[in-house]
């Protein structure tokens, strides 16, 4: 029984109207507030290795019933948010070197 991974998806538009996929590598409640850590998508492999990896942290805020992803414009709270998602992602996709090489 094989299930395809299929990563969570979101298409943002900055604030220059340029939209860009991103993919959910996580989101948190933290202080109250909902965070979602994000990377860029890529369809072709070849971009997505080109990339330099970066991780966008947004926060979740309502408007009109809907929920949307915003910049975190206080420093402090970006740096309190991005640490804490960091050290998340670190020990997600933290392995074993050793077991690499078996």
């Amino acid at each position: 029984m094989s299930e395809e991974y299929r990563p969570d998806l979101y298409s943002l538009t900055d604030e220059d109207g340029k939209e860009q996929m991103f993919e959910l590598l996580d989101s948190m409640e933290y202080e109250g507030e909902t965070y979602y850590a994000l990377t860029p998508y890529y369809e072709d492999g070849q971009e997505q290795l080109e990339d330099s990896g970066a991780v966008i942290i947004l926060k979740s805020e309502y408007t009109d019933d809907e929920e949307i992803m915003v910049t975190i414009d206080d420093d402090e709270e970006y740096d309190r948010v991005g640490a804490v998602f960091m050290k998340k992602l670190e020990e997600m996709f933290d392995y074993d070197e050793e077991d690499e090489q078996d």
